[in-house]
């Protein structure tokens, strides 16, 4: 028996399946074949198209398609441009944004705008913005785990507060802060509380660490806002907190320090302290990893202190610094030295 073989072009086309074609392909078939139906009974092309509610040049385009390509032609194809937008930002850019934001995780792109600029790279902060979404979609930009501190905060009832008198107005730094207590718990068997004190003009803050929230702690707080803050305190704001009873209502008194005291439930008239307590929390106590120990949180809260009130922009200041803006604007009432990145 004599066995004779097909050409191999034969088998590979033996293997080729019927193109199933989708829906809109099947439409548009449909409609080209009736295009071409109407113009062989004596239709113009575009009386033709008119019919069919279809552009001319459409169906001119389709008709293109399928002579090149076949039926495969009047599918869907690839909608993506062929030129796309590409990064206008250099690499030793989107590696400094990814060194600071790794460095201050806290930080958005506003105050790492202001950090770039003082290392000599200046850009938008649009595009700051830009770098960090991309770093992020790649997985090169990672958020850092966060311990889970969150804020809680008891309120006591006194029935004598009083209102800070209308008339009296914070113009010069000094003329008003606003204290009060974060109640921190990083695990079930630790917590300290941190007296906050922040300037309602320079936005300067001091922060201190103690095993409890007494009257004899915060006149020691006291004496450290004193001793901390670059101009002279002249009136204090607290909430109705029995910790700011006795020893420091004595101790404001013995320093001429002017003491208003919140009425009851009101605790939006201290919301320039109650703000920079989420900040503490959100940038600090979320992302601090060291010891538990009074002594060590109190160093790297003072740590925090220089850094917040010395190097991290603030959007109150126009994305300032207290430390700019008291050299700037109210250089002879808080006479500190010239900040070491200004020029």
């Amino acid at each position: 028996m004599r066995i004779v073989g097909l050409p191999s072009p034969f088998y590979y086309a033996s293997q080729i399946r019927p193109v199933e074609m989708s829906e809109n392909g099947r439409q548009r078939l449909w409609r080209l074949k009736a295009w071409e139906r109407l113009r062989a009974e004596g239709f113009c092309a575009q009386k033709a198209a008119d019919i069919l509610k279809v552009p001319r040049s459409t169906l001119y385009r389709w008709q293109k398609r399928v002579d090149q390509r076949g039926l495969i032609g009047l599918e869907d194809g690839d909608r993506r441009p062929k030129r796309v937008r590409r990064p206008q930002w250099s690499p030793e850019l989107a590696e400094a944004v990814l060194a600071l934001r790794e460095r201050h995780p806290g930080m958005g792109k506003e105050k790492l705008w202001v950090l770039l600029r003082r290392q000599g790279m200046y850009t938008s902060i649009s595009t700051v913005g830009r770098i960090l979404k991309r770093l992020k979609a790649r997985g090169v930009l990672r958020e850092p785990p966060r311990n889970g501190i969150t804020k809680r905060k008891r309120r006591l009832i006194r029935p004598y507060a009083t209102r800070k008198p209308k008339s009296y107005q914070a113009k010069q730094p000094g003329d008003l802060v606003q204290v009060d207590t974060l109640d921190v718990r990083p695990l079930p068997n630790v917590h300290f509380k941190q007296f906050t004190a922040r300037d309602m003009v320079s936005r300067w803050d001091v922060v201190e660490a103690y095993r409890s929230a007494t009257a004899r702690n915060a006149s020691s707080f006291l004496d450290t806002l004193i001793e901390r803050s670059p101009y002279p305190v002249k009136a204090v704001q607290v909430d109705g907190g029995s910790e700011f009873q006795a020893d420091f209502e004595l101790a404001c008194a013995e320093k001429g320090i002017r003491l208003f005291v919140l009425p009851p439930r009101s605790p939006k008239l201290n919301g320039h302290v109650e703000r920079a307590q989420r900040t503490h929390t959100e940038e600090f106590y979320d992302l601090y990893m060291g010891e538990l120990d009074l002594k060590s949180v109190n160093a790297a809260l003072r740590g925090w202190e220089d850094f917040y009130n010395a190097v991290r922009p603030h959007h109150s200041l126009d994305l300032r610094t207290p430390a700019e803006y008291l050299y700037e604007d109210h250089s002879k009432l808080a006479p500190i030295p010239k900040p070491s990145h200004m020029s």
